[in-house]
């Protein structure tokens, strides 16, 4: 028999858009669907973390403890606030922040770090980025150990409208989702995003209120203060940071940090769709 020359042969039709799109929403579908793999590798990930440790993961309690209890002991006296305000206003908001600075820097790195998953096992893509979101979320569980001594500490008015932390976490939880996503997918093809990441998340740290009170300035009776204080409001972390603190340390909600991280959530999966469509498969290839 004559065999058929592999050049003979018909190409595979191109995929169509609507195929495209199925493929992309199905590595989501499919990721969520092996949940108890990404779970399991997220808390090995704790345990190999400190494996031979005494006191494990309780480590990272202990470091958030410290760096709060120092960080506001200084900045309450540089910015003459009392210790019982200012201490809960920065650990709460150094909580929120170490949530959000590790999805990015981590997230720049989440398919580099997985090379070997990735060639030697046929999963989903996403299935590295809530593996590390998991992640973050525990260590994130972890550090509230220190929000709840502190309010032992130093009692807040606390109502029903508190709860509403709960969703705001959830909410943040979806937007590091698509940030690791495509801040993974990018630093995979260009590979000196990671550096650059973590500068900038470095630099937003001191440009987010974190160790100062934004009301503070923004109440300041210096007019220039107080106006250059306006200009936080267009940094967007600080909306992330508002929509959880605010309900967690009993303060009044401004619904309008809700409305900018609508508009971001919204926009953000966007964009994560098109790079996880366009650019799922070429992953493996640019580990």
């Amino acid at each position: 028999m004559q065999s058929t020359s592999t050049l003979d042969r018909p190409e595979a039709p191109p995929e169509t858009s609507s195929q495209t799109w199925h493929k992309a929403f199905k590595d989501i579908g499919d990721a969520f669907g092996q949940r108890q793999l990404w779970a399991h590798l997220g808390w090995q990930d704790i345990k190999q973390r400190y494996r031979r440790s005494v006191i494990g993961p309780l480590w990272i309690t202990i470091s958030m403890a410290v760096t709060c209890t120092a960080l506001g002991l200084l900045y309450s006296q540089l910015f003459n606030q009392q210790l019982s305000v200012h201490l809960p206003y920065l650990a709460v908001g150094f909580i929120i922040w170490g949530f959000i600075g590790n999805c990015i820097n981590e997230g720049s790195e989440v398919f580099i770090s997985n090379e070997g998953l990735i060639k030697q096992l046929p999963a989903p893509v996403t299935i590295h980025v809530l593996r590390l979101l998991w992640r973050q979320v525990l260590f994130f569980a972890h550090n509230l150990v220190v929000y709840f001594v502190l309010l032992l500490i130093f009692p807040k008015p606390l109502t029903l409208v508190s709860l509403l932390a709960i969703p705001a976490f959830a909410v943040l939880a979806l937007n590091g989702a698509w940030v690791i996503l495509v801040v993974g997918t990018i630093s995979t093809r260009f590979r000196d995003i990671p550096p650059v990441t973590q500068s900038v998340v470095q630099l937003m740290f001191f440009m987010t209120p974190i160790v100062w009170n934004y009301d503070e300035f923004k109440t300041n009776s210096n007019p220039a203060i107080a106006e250059r204080a306006q200009l936080a409001e267009i940094n967007p972390f600080m909306h992330f940071l508002e929509i959880i603190r605010q309900p967690m340390l009993g303060s009044p909600i401004a619904w309008h940090h809700w409305l900018v991280v609508g508009v971001i959530t919204v926009v953000g999966w966007a964009l994560a769709l098109i790079v996880l469509r366009n650019y799922r498969s070429r992953v493996s290839y640019w580990v």
